[in-house]
């Protein structure tokens, strides 16, 4: 049997935001030094009225910033309503005049990929299509189970919960009987006219095709689970719990969310291990403002968690039990475990060097022999700073709204613009503590706080996507029986 030794937790393509450093600077006093002082304070007078940024301006910039936040959230909740709404409409006129049934539905909408993006199409288009339009919307996604990424760190350390990161399909998109097919497997390859099926070989025809791939990453967990199958993907979890169990050192290679949450439990949990944080920027959380990096590296030092900085991993030497850094250093180690092609020969020229999908304002990829082809989520090259869940649904919003204009009779107007709320984020620092950064670049807010539940309440995100918390009656042990999670 190999002995345990140090996990090493790649921490590659987390979900992060943006944020630009912001330091406020002190107020400038003006006051004569050839006469004598008065016993009040001096007066604080701005210079300059363009360039003050003392006590004042800063809390006027934070109103602001909560004033922008929260018409954001309207708007957000506005668009929820509206979609309700549609919805029940399309309801009721299907009630009173009928609907078009599967097999007259001769007119597709191809969905590629289910998370976030995807998944979110599905749900606005299918939810809210006429009663008796000819069209039906099909959903090509490879994952038995919508994989919530959110919590993977969290259960890369704590045993016991694996299995909740994984939310059963179906429930989250309402829509009439007939409109929504799902397939499970993987899109192989696209034509102008066809999605091709790697494990069926099967090719779906479609007249709208939306590209909501995701990016994946190389080493998969703590980011990504890197596998289709949910018992597949409980199993690595579980794993890396065992190799971080029976390690003595866990190195963690990558300082941005996932990096820092990994560690972090990793040393709450285990405060005896040696838990050390390799990264090659000069900060911690590097995209984010200072207060956020501030506050990263001071819960990890609370903890007891080795933070080394400017630094990265090149060799790993599983026999002698060790890792080397680009400086020369040596960590000594005893387990070691690494923390767009689709549109190619469709649109080449809307591949950009970076391999995501340029896109229109519209999102529809930049080609104009493509108007039918939309991309959303991680693979679209939207300029967004940091991707992640809440630009990806607003992503989605659009799309949808663009697919649902065109198929009745109009052009696609609405466009994507990246808003600074998106790149809001919650920062675990352990298993009880957490911080929370908002900035648009000039101002932020922060909010420390406690938090008591380890599951960082994936509870309620099963029942917001209209499951009974932790009941999976697709789930198969072993000998093929079905069981609850």
């Amino acid at each position: 049997m190999e002995s345990p030794g140090c996990p090493w937790i790649r921490a590659e393509n987390d979900p992060c935001g943006t944020g630009h450093v912001y330091e406020e600077s002190d107020g400038r006093c003006l006051y004569f030094p050839s006469k004598p002082r008065l016993p009040c304070p001096p007066l604080t007078i701005p210079l300059s009225s363009s360039r003050f940024h003392g006590p004042p301006a800063a809390m006027l910039a934070k109103l602001g910033l909560y004033a922008r936040a929260f018409g954001y959230i309207l708007v957000v909740l506005g668009q929820e309503l509206s979609y309700l709404f549609n919805r029940a409409v399309v309801r009721r006129r299907a009630q009173f005049s009928g609907s078009t049934p599967a097999d007259g539905r001769d007119r597709t909408i191809v969905i590629v990929g289910a998370s976030f993006a995807g998944h979110h199409v599905a749900r606005l288009v299918a939810g809210q299509l006429p009663p008796r339009s000819r069209y039906r919307v099909v959903v090509v996604e490879p994952n038995s189970h919508f994989q919530f990424t959110w919590v993977l760190p969290r259960f890369c350390v704590v045993k016991g919960h694996e299995h909740k990161a994984f939310i059963p399909y179906g429930k989250y998109v309402e829509c009439l009987p007939g409109v929504l097919e799902w397939v499970q497997d993987r899109a192989a390859s696209v034509d102008g006219t066809h999605v091709r099926l790697e494990k069926s070989g099967e090719s779906i025809r479609y007249d709208y095709l939306v590209v909501a791939t995701g990016s994946g990453v190389r080493t998969g967990l703590p980011s990504r689970v890197n596998a289709a199958e949910k018992r597949v993907g409980v199993a690595l979890l579980r794993g890396i719990q065992s190799g971080i169990e029976a390690a003595r050192t866990v190195v963690v290679v990558g300082g941005g969310a996932a990096g820092v949450e990994v560690a972090a439990d990793a040393k709450d949990l285990y405060p005896d291990k040696r838990i050390v944080l390799v990264h090659s920027r000069a900060a911690v959380m590097h995209r984010f403002g200072k207060r956020l990096q501030d506050e990263a590296l001071e819960g990890l030092t609370r903890l007891g968690v080795e933070v080394v900085l400017e630094d990265r991993v090149v060799d790993e030497d599983s026999e002698a039990k060790k890792v080397t850094l680009r400086s020369g250093r040596e960590i000594p180690c005893d387990l070691f475990s690494p923390c767009s092609e689709l549109l190619s020969s469709l649109s080449p020229q809307s591949i950009s060097t970076n391999g995501y999908v340029k896109v229109k304002p519209t999102l529809q990829i930049a080609d104009d022999e493509c108007p039918n082809v939309y991309a959303c989520g991680e693979v679209a090259d939207t300029e967004t700073p940091c991707p992640n869940a809440r630009s990806a649904m607003r992503q989605a919003a659009t799309v949808a709204k663009n697919i649902l204009s065109v198929v009745d009779g109009k052009q696609p107007k609405h466009v994507y613009r990246h808003h600074w709320v998106d790149t809001f984020i919650k920062l675990t620092l352990g298993l009880d503590r957490s911080a929370t950064f908002i900035g648009d670049g000039h101002s932020d807010l922060m909010f420390k706080s406690r938090d008591k539940d380890v599951t960082l309440m994936v509870k309620s995100t099963w029942a917001r996507m209209g499951l009974k918390p932790f009941e999976d009656e697709y789930d198969e042990d072993d000998s093929g029986a079905k069981v609850k999670a």
